[in-house]
């Protein structure tokens, strides 16, 4: 289930490298890949009163795997990014806390039980 919200690097570059990101991510964290949410972000970026180009930025919402997992995980991503050509970008995670989260309205926790998500 890790998100990973992109803002600042267009989706057709993105794209370029989707797959085999995914794939390399699904393997670090031990789940298939079609438990993974990328979403490109079109932003719109003010900075001194004008509009520029978004800072690429990459957010990854997901449950907590702990600091191995976390650094490879990022820099899995880095190679990807960097491999497209951004010189420069930042990455954060955001954790989901089980209690805090539902599908369709259901708490995780009940769901988990019986079919853990990832």
């Amino acid at each position: 289930m890790p998100h990973l919200l992109v803002r600042g690097i267009p989706a057709d570059r993105l794209k370029t490298v989707a797959k085999p990101l995914v794939a390399e991510l699904a393997s670090i964290c031990s789940c298939g890949t079609d438990n993974f949410m990328l979403e490109c972000l079109l932003t719109t970026s003010i900075v001194d009163g004008e509009i520029a180009a978004s800072y690429p930025f990459i957010e990854v919402g997901w449950f907590e795997r702990g600091q191995e997992t976390r650094d490879r995980f990022a820099r899995a991503v880095a190679d990807h990014v960097q491999a497209l050509g951004v010189p420069e970008f930042e990455i954060a995670f955001r954790v989901y806390e089980e209690r805090s989260y539902y599908v369709n309205g259901e708490p995780i926790v009940s769901i988990s039980q019986s079919s853990p998500l990832n």
